[in-house]
């Protein structure tokens, strides 16, 4: 008996060591503006990225971002590339919802971005009640620590419209099973809605995603995700979502509330999990 417990102790010892962790995370990083006076881009891209090295993302998704901030985050993150378009134009123009990722860990296979319309997917436009384009750009992954392949997604849901937010769950749902069949899925972005929308229980109540929060063993959510430069903590109501299929699983989530003097690296504060594969 003490012999059986020996081996199954060693047994389950070395399948833990083979197990494969990824941190991921979402993060809005705020467009580069001249009107947030005191939050300047130029004033906090230091912060904002010295945070993303010191809690070792390794693949994450950002929005808002336009592409002189995305040239600044990969001149500042040695080892990352990252993927995605202008929702402008296709190419550089407006806000991205962009995919970093370390190309040391990750070698990307394939990628594309789609509009959240129900007319036209391929080229910028608006989607049902939005007020916004919006898209949502993807690539499939290979973990090089592991040779597993899998599907990231990252989005920014329109602000006003509650049809498109929803139709664009829906939307997100089957261009998974589009591009990437059966492989597992890394969903993330700023959604503009918190676990109570009904957007929100599309994704989470499809029976194909699930929430991050909810499965993870180590739970730190001190406050809402929008912080709207300090002004607007409130005590819950998270916007900013990962969402996640099998086989992963999640050891720790969190909301990271770093500041800098003070001061916030963004009006969101990034949502961070530690998956296990």
């Amino acid at each position: 008996m003490k012999r059986y417990i020996i081996t199954l102790t060693l047994t389950c010892s070395v399948l833990l060591s083979m197990a494969q962790q990824m941190h991921v995370a979402t993060f809005n990083i705020r467009q580069k503006n001249n009107v947030d006076v005191g939050n300047l881009w130029d004033d906090r891209k230091n912060a904002l990225t010295e945070l993303i090295k010191y809690h070792e993302f390794e693949i994450f998704g950002v929005q808002e971002a336009f592409s002189i901030q995305l040239q600044d985050m990969e001149t500042q993150l040695p080892g990352f590339k990252y993927i995605g378009v202008g929702r402008d134009d296709g190419a550089d123009k407006g806000e991205h919802s962009a995919i970093f990722y370390n190309s040391s860990r990750f070698k990307m296979l394939k990628n594309g971005t789609f509009w959240l319309s129900p007319t036209d997917t391929e080229k910028p436009n608006k989607g049902w009640d939005a007020a916004l384009p919006r898209i949502c750009t993807w690539g499939i992954f290979e973990d090089l620590s592991n040779k597993k392949k899998f599907i990231f997604m990252n989005t920014h849901f329109d602000h006003v419209g509650v049809e498109a937010r929803k139709e664009s769950a829906m939307l997100i749902l089957s261009k998974a099973r589009e591009f990437a069949k059966d492989l597992p899925l890394i969903l993330t972005g700023d959604f503009n809605v918190d676990e109570n929308d009904e957007a929100y229980a599309t994704l989470a109540n499809s029976g194909v995603v699930t929430d991050a929060h909810d499965i993870a063993k180590l739970v730190y959510v001190p406050n809402s995700s929008f912080n709207g430069w300090g002004k607007n903590i409130n005590p819950t109501g998270r916007i900013d979502h990962i969402f996640i299929t099998k086989p992963f699983k999640v050891h720790k989530y969190a909301v990271l509330t770093d500041t800098y003097m003070a001061k916030f690296p963004s009006d969101h504060f990034p949502v961070a999990a530690q998956l296990i594969w």
